[in-house]
C-alpha cells in the first residue's frame, strides 16, 4: 500500500506495482535462497524448481526437504531491491510497510476484515472509557527484539512523531486531543469533540506501526523519514536476516514476547523473493516454490481446475476473494461536457460492469453497484439495497442513448460522437491510470469501448504511476481510474470523505490527497460530522444514505469494480491450515488480525 509522507495516504495497494525488481535470471541461477546461513534447496541450480507435494513410498505426503521445508515463501509485496525498511518512511520495503504482516513491527490492536472487530495485538482491548477516551491496555510482558521492554512510552513516542513530522500517520490527530501513558503499561487516547471521529482515530490505533523511543528518539526530526533502518528493531515475531536485490529474508524471533498470547509461529523462517513481474510469482505459486501470495492472478482456478494444483483462495467458487475495496471512474467536473451530470450519467449507463468483473478482475467481482458503500462483508450495514434500486444506475446502453438524446439534444457528429446543442463534443478525453496495473488498464479498456458505444470518445492513457499520480492530484486530468481508501475501522466513512468533501482540499493546480476532482456540495459536511459521531449503527447509515443520495444524484466518481483489500491466495504442497471461508479461524488478510494463520498452519508431514 503506498503510504506517503503526506497527512492522507493514497488509499489502496496498486494492483500491479511498478516492477523495476532484480533479475529473474539471477534469483533462479542460485542452487537455494540462504535463511540464516542454511541452504533452502530450491531444486537444481538454473531451474529453480522446488521439491513439493511429493509422496514417501507408503503414500504420505511430504513437504520440500531441509531448511526450505521450514520456510514459508510469500510474494506479492516487494517488486524490487530493499532500500529502507523505515515503517514512518513513504516507501519501506516488505515488512516495514503499512498493510503488511506485523512481522518486524506491531500495531497496539489488529483489525479484522470480516467483523470489523479490533482484536488484540501488543494492546489487550480498546476500552472506550467515555466518548472521547480510548484506553489500551498493553499485554503483559512487551519487549522490543533487542531484549528492552516496550513500554507505553514507545507508543505514545510514536504518535507524537506523526504530530510533529509529516507521516501518513499524521491525519489522525485532526481527531486527537492527546496520547497519553498514565503509566507504563496503559495508553490513552483524548480525543477531539470537534471535529469528532472516533472512528479514524481506531483505524490509527489499528494500522500505526509502534517503534521504539531509545532508536528512534535520537534521530533528528528532518531525518525521520528518509531514516534507512536496515538493523530494525521490532516487537514482532520475525527479524530480519539478510536483504539484497533477490530477495528479504527473515528469521523466527524466539525470543518474540508474544509466545505465551499468540503461540509460535510455525515457519523458522520467511523469505520474499524479489521477481521480474507478477507472472513469475504465478509460476512459483502453481509449482509450490511460493506458499502463500498477495497478487492479482489472473483466473487462479485454473490451477486447480486445470492444472490439478494444491492452491486456493478464501472462497472455493467466485469470487474467491472478500471485497475490500472500490477502485473508481473519476470525473474531472470542470471538463466542458463532463460537468455536466447528465453526461456523467449517461457514461455509468454505457459502462459494461458485467464484463470488467469477468475479464478485467478475472470473476473476482461482482458487478459494481452505483453505491460508495462495499455491499458485503462489514459495510453490509450501511448499505442501502433500495436506494441504488431506486436511483442508481446499471449496464444499459439504450438508457445512456436516451439521456444523451432526450434529455441533453445532442446528435452525433460524422465520427459517431455526440455533439451538445452548444457544440460541445463529447469526445477526445484522456482516460488515465498507471500502466502495468493490468487488471486496471483492462478496466479503462472497456470504459473506452463501452463510451465509443454509444457515442462518447474517450481514449485510453497509461503513464508511469509517478506522473499519473500528479496529474490526479493537481486536478489536471479528463478521467481517471484511482481507489479511495478500503475497508477499515474508519470506513465506509473515510471513503465518503475522500470522494464528496471538499474542506482541506486545495485549489486544482495544487496537490490534494483525496477528492481528485474537488467536488463540493454544501450538505455533505454536515451529513460526514454526523456520520464520525453517531451512536449506533443505524443513525450512522441514515447519514450514509443520505451521502449515498447525493453520490447518485451528482455522480462525481463512479465505481468500476470491488476489489479485494488483499489477495489472499496459497499452495498447500508444504504447508496445510491456512483458513478459508470453511474454516474462518482468522480473516483473508495479510495485515491487521490476519497474521493468525501464521501462528496455526503447519508443516507437511509433520
Amino acid at each position: 500500500m503506498p503510504d506517503p509522507s503526506l497527512p492522507t495516504p493514497f488509499a489502496a495497494p496498486p494492483p500491479e506495482p511498478p516492477r523495476w525488481a532484480a533479475s529473474r535470471r539471477r534469483f533462479l541461477s542460485v542452487t537455494g535462497l540462504a535463511v540464516g546461513g542454511a541452504a533452502l534447496g530450491l531444486g537444481a541450480a538454473g531451474c529453480g524448481t522446488a521439491q513439493t507435494g511429493n509422496s514417501t513410498g507408503t503414500g504420505q505426503a511430504q513437504g520440500r526437504p531441509g531448511a526450505s521445508g521450514d520456510t514459508l515463501f510469500v510474494s506479492g509485496f516487494q517488486w524490487g531491491p530493499p532500500a529502507n525498511f523505515n515503517p514512518l518512511g513513504a516507501a519501506p520495503a516488505w515488512p516495514a510497510g503499512g498493510g503488511q504482516s506485523q512481522l518486524v513491527y506491531e500495531t497496539l490492536l489488529r483489525f479484522n476484515l470480516i467483523d470489523g472487530s479490533l482484536q488484540p495485538g501488543l494492546g489487550k482491548e480498546l476500552q472506550e472509557t467515555d466518548r472521547q477516551t480510548f484506553t489500551v491496555p498493553l499485554q503483559d510482558g512487551t519487549t522490543w527484539s533487542d531484549g528492552s521492554e516496550l513500554t507505553a512510552a514507545d507508543v505514545v513516542f510514536t504518535f507524537e512523531i506523526a504530530r510533529k513530522v509529516s507521516t501518513g500517520n499524521s491525519s489522525v490527530w485532526t481527531y486527537l486531543d492527546a496520547v497519553t501513558a498514565p503509566d507504563p503499561r496503559t495508553v490513552v487516547f483524548t480525543l477531539k469533540s470537534s471535529p469528532y471521529n472516533p472512528g479514524t482515530v481506531k483505524d490509527a490505533i489499528a494500522k500505526v506501526l509502534v517503534v521504539p523511543e531509545a532508536v528512534w528518539g535520537s534521530v533528528p526530526e528532518s531525518k525521520i523519514i528518509s531514516e534507512t533502518n536496515l538493523e530494525p528493531v521490532g516487537s514482532g515475531p520475525y527479524l530480519l536476516d539478510k536483504a539484497d536485490q533477490t530477495q528479504v529474508s527473515l528469521k523466527r524471533h524466539d525470543g518474540y514476547w508474544g509466545t505465551g498470547v499468540f503461540g509460535t509461529p510455525a515457519p523458522l523462517a520467511i523469505v520474499h523473493p524479489i521477481f521480474k513481474t507478477g507472472n513469475d510469482g504465478d509460476i512459483k505459486l502453481q509449482s509450490g516454490e511460493i506458499d502463500a501470495s498477495q497478487q492479482f492472478t489472473p483466473q487462479i482456478w485454473k490451477m486447480w481446475e486445470d492444472q490439478g494444483k494444491p492452491v486456493a483462495t478464501w472462497l472455493a467458487e467466485k469470487p474467491y476473494y472478500l471485497p475490500g475495496n472500490l477502485p473508481l471512474l473519476i470525473f474531472n467536473l470542470e471538463r466542458k461536457g463532463l460537468d455536466d451530470v447528465r453526461v456523467r450519467r449517461a457514461l455509468a449507463h454505457a459502462i459494461d460492469y458485467p464484463n470488467i468483473a469477468a475479464t478485467a478482475m478475472s470473476s473476482y467481482s461482482d458487478p459494481a453497484n452505483a453505491s460508495l458503500v462495499v455491499p458485503t462483508g462489514y459495510e453490509e450495514k450501511f448499505y442501502d439495497a433500495a436506494g441504488v434500486e431506486a436511483d442508481g444506475w446499471t449496464f444499459d446502453p439504450d438508457q445512456a442513448v436516451t439521456i444523451l438524446e432526450d434529455d441533453l439534444g445532442a446528435e452525433k457528429g460524422s465520427d459517431g460522437i455526440y455533439v451538445l446543442p452548444d457544440g460541445t463534443k463529447l469526445g477526445g478525453w484522456e482516460l488515465i491510470t498507471p500502466t502495468g496495473w493490468t487488471d486496471w488498464n483492462t478496466a479503462c479498456e472497456i470504459v473506452a469501448k463501452s463510451a465509443k458505444a454509444v457515442g462518447i470518445g474517450i481514449e485510453t492513457k497509461f503513464p508511469q504511476a509517478p506522473t499519473m499520480q500528479k496529474a490526479m492530484q493537481n486536478g489536471d486530468f479528463d478521467l481517471c481510474m484511482y481507489s479511495y481508501s478500503g475497508v477499515s475501522p474508519a470506513s465506509p466513512w473515510v471513503r465518503f470523505r475522500d470522494a464528496l468533501d471538499d474542506r482541506g482540499v486545495p485549489e486544482r493546480g495544487k496537490t490534494a490527497f483525496f477528492n481528485y476532482n474537488r467536488f463540493s456540495h454544501p450538505d455533505v459536511p454536515g451529513l460526514l460530522d454526523a456520520a464520525a459521531g453517531a451512536t449506533s449503527d443505524e443513525e450512522a447509515k441514515t447519514a450514509y444514505t443520505a451521502l449515498d443520495r447525493i453520490y447518485r444524484e451528482q455522480v462525481p466518481v463512479v465505481p468500476l469494480m470491488y476489489r479485494p483489500l488483499e489477495f489472499y491466495e496459497f499452495q498447500t504442497s508444504n504447508w496445510t491450515g491456512f483458513p478459508t471461508a470453511e474454516n474462518p479461524y482468522a480473516p483473508p488478510m495479510w495485515q491487521g488480525a490476519g497474521i493468525q494463520w501464521l501462528f496455526k498452519i503447519t508443516k507437511v508431514g509433520s
